[in-house]
């Protein structure tokens, strides 16, 4: 597929040097045809995650642009969303995919996809562990049901299939974007979890496609039971209010702004 339309891959990274690397490595010559900019935005990692990512991506990005960036204050995994998102609108791409800097997603699972122009037919277009077609690797029993049983409490609570509430690979069409109206959404891992919810009351295509998804040497940020119940109680909230409770403030602390600054900017070097 020739490369029509301007594309950014956005990494949000925090705490992940080991894993990072790899990521990077994901984008052989295939992966980087097919996109304008990767774009690691690290959220005030205590590690060296973002030197990392720069020393790899001198010698492995030859072929599209690198930015790497900082943010500006600790926005949580939502609000680098929503640095990364702002950034692409106004730099004029016209989709946002997020591939997650743990390493757990590929991003050659998106590929196919691409190639047969599935993401104009969507605006969103979502990878899913847990949809035939996935490869878990990894993945506990325990986790792989909870999953299961909120997605299908999600699919309820919409009248939509959902076959993932939020994995680590999505693609955005920026242009439904524009107005900010997910600027109160939350800021911590919660956010793909409202997103979706408000993808779906505004009316937009959302498709899913399977991944493959593996656990190693991850690091976990989340608390299991303390989610569960959190992403419950978001559920029960926008049953009842629909979009009231989409445009409640539903961040714990909130941001005038989610800047940071740019700290390398790599052109390519090649170009197909």
């Amino acid at each position: 597929m020739a490369q029509s339309s301007r594309i950014l891959v956005f990494i949000p990274a925090y705490r992940c040097a080991p894993q990072i690397v790899r990521v990077i490595d994901q984008f052989d010559d295939s992966v980087q045809r097919l996109v304008d900019t990767v774009m690691v935005v690290d959220n005030r990692s205590p590690d060296h995650t973002l030197q990392a990512a720069i020393d790899r991506a001198a010698t492995r990005l030859t072929q599209c642009h690198f930015i790497a960036w900082t943010n500006d204050d600790n926005y949580g995994l939502g609000g680098s969303h929503k640095a990364a998102l702002r950034y692409a609108l106004e730099q004029g791409f016209d989709y946002l995919v997020v591939l997650h800097g743990d390493d757990q997603a590929d991003i050659r699972d998106l590929l196919p996809h691409l190639a047969h122009g599935d993401h104009h037919q969507a605006d969103c277009l979502l990878g899913a562990r847990f949809m035939p077609g996935s490869r878990l690797l990894g993945y506990s029993a325990l986790r792989t049901f909870g999953n299961r049983l909120y997605n299908l409490l999600f699919s309820l609570g919409t009248g939509r299939r959902i076959h993932d509430l939020g994995s680590g690979l999505n693609l955005y069409r920026l242009a439904p974007l524009k107005p900010f109206y997910y600027k109160t959404f939350p800021d911590d891992l919660t956010f793909n979890y409202v997103m979706l919810l408000g993808s779906y009351h505004a009316g937009q295509r959302v498709r899913y496609f399977p991944i493959s998804w593996r656990e190693d040497d991850q690091v976990s940020n989340v608390r299991l039971l303390r989610q569960a119940f959190k992403v419950l109680g978001l559920l029960g909230a926008y049953c009842l209010q629909r979009g009231r409770f989409l445009a409640r403030e539903l961040r714990g602390k909130p941001f005038a702004a989610y800047s940071g600054k740019i700290v390398v900017h790599q052109a390519a070097r090649e170009r197909p």
